[in-house]
């Protein structure tokens, strides 16, 4: 049996990042420059894990493809 909790939070998780995918669609074609700010920004971007779970790279890695695949999408 799957855990609630997790199963819970993966549900969330895709919600909330299809929702914010879209936002940053609409934003960037109604005011070109959001993503080109959010992509300067992900430097500060990290891991708030402190065990050997934390991984700023692939959070800043997640977070550009968001950043490259609504580019794209926006092209379409």
């Amino acid at each position: 049996m799957a855990d609630d909790n997790a199963v819970n939070s993966r549900q969330r998780e895709i919600a909330t990042e299809h929702v914010l995918f879209k936002l940053m669609e609409y934003v960037e074609a109604q005011k070109p420059g959001l993503l080109d700010f959010i992509e300067q920004s992900l430097d500060h971007l990290g891991d708030p894990a402190d065990d050997d779970t934390k991984d700023d790279g692939r959070v800043r890695e997640i977070a550009q493809r968001m950043i490259d695949g609504a580019r794209r999408q926006g092209t379409d």
